[in-house]
C-alpha cells in the first residue's frame, strides 16, 4: 500500500511538472522566451552601426527576418561559434542549446505570438560602437578610399594620439568602418620621448607595403622616427582585427601596455578584401585605460606560416585534393595559456590543435571542425591552460582545394601555397598564435573572466 501510495504521489509530480515543461515548450512567447535569447546572442551584432546586416532588437526586427533566423539557427550557421564546445570551452562562447532552437520552431510555427510585453526584458543600446563598453579614448584612422578593382589593398598606417600624462592601457579594440571590405589589421604600438618628438602627427600617415618596400623607408613616410631619425619604443601586437573578433581583455594585472603622452598606433598590415565599386572606410580605435600597474606583460608565439615551426608538408595544396598538413612545436618552459588564434583562408577545412605532455596525456586546446574563413576569433580559456615543460603543441589542419568547397577562389582549382607568408585572400595560410604568460603557481585556477 505505502508503495502504491508513493508511485500515485510520484507520478502526480511527474505529471504536473511534465505539464509546466510542455506548456513553456508548446507555448513560448517572444516577451518571455525569445527575447531573452535574442538579446543574449544576436542583439550584440544586430544592431545600429553593428556587423549585422539588420537589426534584431523588438519583436517587429524579429519577426520581420523569422525564416532567415530559422534557416540559420537550424543549420549552426548563426550564433556564429567555429569551435566545438564539447571539445574546449572558452569565455564568451556564443552558442544556442538544441532546446532553445526547437523552442524558436515551436514559436515560428504558432504564428510567432507576442506575449505579455511586460514581460519583455529591458535591453540598452549604447551609443558607442564597442563589445566592451564605454571607451576612455576614440581615436579615428584616416579615412581611406578603395578602388573597385577586385584587388587586395594592403597598407601601413599610422593613427597618431596624445595622452594627458603616461599611464596604462587595458584593451584596444579595432573598429571597422566598412565591414565589407576591412579583413584584417595587425597593429603595435609606438611610444615617443617626448623631447624627440615634437609632433606626432607629421608624415602622410599612410603608406602602400607594396610601393615603399623597406620598413624604414615606410616608417619615415609616416613619421614614425623621432626628429633625430633614432626609433621609438615599440610594443608589438597592440591593436588586432579578424571578423568576429572581440578584443581581449584581462582581468588587473595581466596584459595591457604603458603608453606615453605622445604615442601612435602602427597598422602595420591593414588588409582591405576585394572589392567590385569605389567605397571607403571609417575605422576607429577604441583605448580602455587600466586602473592598476599591470604586473604580468603578455608573451606570444606563432606556429606555422612566417611562425616557429614548419609546416609538414610544405604548405603546397594541388587542386582537387583535400590535404592535411600539421606543425608542431616543444616547449623549453612550463607556459599558462590565455588565449589562442587559429588562422587558415578560405580552403580551410577543419582545425585542430592540442597539446601532449611528457607523459603521454593530451590537453585540449581547441577543435575547430567546419573551417569558417569569415568567422575567425581570438578564443580566451575560462581558466588558464597549464601546459608543462617538455609538452608539444600540436596543430593539424585539412584543406579542401575541390570544386565542392564553395569558397573555394579559383575554377577550375589550381595550386594554391602560402607563397611565402602572402597575406592575399587568394594565397594560403596556416597559423596557430599562442597567448601566454610564464607559469606561476596557481595559474591553473586563475580565472580569466573579468568581474
Amino acid at each position: 500500500m505505502k508503495y502504491i501510495k508513493l508511485y500515485t504521489i510520484l507520478s502526480a509530480l511527474l505529471f504536473t511538472f511534465g505539464c509546466q515543461e510542455s506548456s513553456k515548450i508548446l507555448h513560448p512567447t517572444f516577451a518571455e522566451h525569445i527575447a531573452p535569447i535574442v538579446h543574449r546572442s544576436c542583439t550584440p551584432c544586430h544592431k545600429p552601426q553593428q556587423i549585422g546586416h539588420f537589426d534584431l532588437i523588438t519583436y517587429q526586427d524579429v519577426v520581420s527576418q523569422k525564416d532567415q533566423i530559422w534557416f540559420t539557427i537550424s543549420n549552426r550557421i548563426m550564433p556564429p561559434w567555429p569551435a566545438d564546445i564539447h571539445y574546449t570551452e572558452f569565455i564568451g562562447q556564443n552558442t544556442l542549446t538544441d532546446e532553445e532552437i526547437k523552442l524558436f520552431k515551436i514559436w515560428i510555427d504558432n504564428s510567432c505570438p507576442q506575449g505579455d510585453t511586460s514581460h519583455l526584458p529591458s535591453y540598452t543600446i549604447s551609443p558607442e560602437r564597442s563589445f566592451l563598453g564605454k571607451p576612455d579614448y576614440v581615436i579615428p584612422v584616416i579615412p581611406t578610399h578603395i578602388e573597385g578593382n577586385f584587388s587586395d589593398q594592403f597598407l601601413l598606417i599610422k593613427v597618431p594620439f596624445e595622452l594627458p600624462s603616461d599611464t596604462f592601457i587595458r584593451a584596444v579594440e579595432f573598429v571597422p568602418g566598412n565591414t565589407k571590405v576591412v579583413h584584417h589589421v595587425n597593429g603595435d604600438m609606438v611610444k615617443f620621448t617626448n623631447e624627440k618628438k615634437k609632433n606626432v602627427f607629421d608624415g602622410t600617415l599612410v603608406s602602400n607595403m607594396v610601393l615603399d618596400s623597406t620598413i624604414v623607408l615606410a616608417y619615415q613616410k609616416i613619421g614614425l622616427l623621432h626628429d633625430d631619425g633614432s626609433f621609438p619604443i615599440l610594443s608589438k601586437s597592440v591593436v588586432n582585427y579578424l571578423p568576429g573578433v572581440i578584443a581581449q581583455q584581462y582581468p588587473d594585472g595581466i596584459g595591457g601596455w604603458k603608453a606615453f603622452k605622445k604615442n601612435a598606433f602602427v597598422l602595420s598590415d591593414l588588409h582591405y578584401g576585394p572589392s567590385l565599386e569605389n567605397t571607403w572606410d571609417s575605422s576607429y580605435i577604441n583605448i580602455f585605460l587600466s586602473k592598476t600597474h599591470p604586473d604580468r606583460p603578455l608573451k606570444e608565439f606563432q606556429m606555422g606560416t612566417l611562425g616557429i615551426s614548419p609546416i609538414v608538408p610544405p604548405l603546397i595544396i594541388p587542386p582537387n585534393t583535400v590535404k592535411k598538413y600539421t606543425t608542431r612545436t616543444t616547449l623549453q618552459e612550463t607556459i599558462s595559456v590565455l588565449t589562442i588564434n587559429p588562422h587558415m583562408h578560405l580552403l580551410g577545412k577543419s582545425f585542430k590543435a592540442y597539446a601532449l605532455k611528457p607523459n603521454g596525456d593530451t590537453i585540449r586546446l581547441i577543435h575547430i571542425p567546419k573551417w569558417n574563413f569569415n568567422w575567425q576569433f581570438f578564443y580566451t580559456f575560462k581558466k588558464m591552460i597549464v601546459i608543462p615543460k617538455g609538452s608539444t603543441i600540436i596543430v593539424e589542419g585539412e584543406f579542401d582545394n575541390t570544386e565542392d568547397n564553395p569558397f573555394n577562389p579559383f575554377h577550375p582549382p589550381r595550386v594554391v601555397k602560402d607563397n611565402k607568408g602572402s597575406m592575399r585572400t587568394t594565397d594560403e595560410m596556416f597559423q596557430f598564435i599562442v597567448t601566454y604568460l610564464p607559469y606561476r603557481k596557481g595559474d591553473e585556477d586563475f580565472s580569466l573572466e573579468r568581474n
